[in-house]
Formats: C-alpha cells, sequence, structure tokens
C-alpha cells in the first residue's frame, strides 16, 4: 500500500525557514556555552594551586572538570 503526499509550496517554505531558524538558535547557544566555559577555565586557572586545592582539583584536572558534563575521560 502507497501513501501519497502532496503539500504546498507554502508549507515547504514554513518548514525550511523553520528548521533555518533552528539551526541558527542551536549555533547561537553552542557560542554562548562555549564562551561560559572559556571563561570559568580562565577564572580557575587564575587561581592559586592552594585555591584550587580547597576546590578538589589541581591545575591538570581543569579543562577536565569544567567539560566534565560534556566528555567522560
Amino acid at each position: 500500500m502507497a501513501f501519497i503526499s502532496d503539500a504546498s509550496s507554502q508549507n515547504r517554505f514554513a518548514a525550511g525557514f523553520d528548521r533555518a531558524v533552528t539551526a541558527v538558535v542551536g549555533f547561537l547557544v553552542a557560542i554562548s556555552t562555549a564562551q561560559s566555559r572559556v571563561r570559568q577555565i580562565e577564572f580557575l586557572y587564575a587561581k592559586t594551586d592552594e585555591e584550587l586545592a580547597v576546590r578538589g582539583l589541581i591545575r591538570q584536572d581543569i579543562v577536565r572538570h569544567v567539560y566534565r558534563d560534556v566528555y567522560y575521560v
């Protein structure tokens, strides 16, 4: 059994526009997330080794700590 679906050109335009807007918003969210992570890394690198130890970190683990929810290393 075959089903034939014919979408009007107006619906196809709306769907394409929706996909484009979704892609742009996703891109902007990714940029903002990356910037916040970079700021967090810079903040932690500015700490002394003693201040990092209070947080349970060593300097080599800062990046791993900041990206712990994205990558499992």
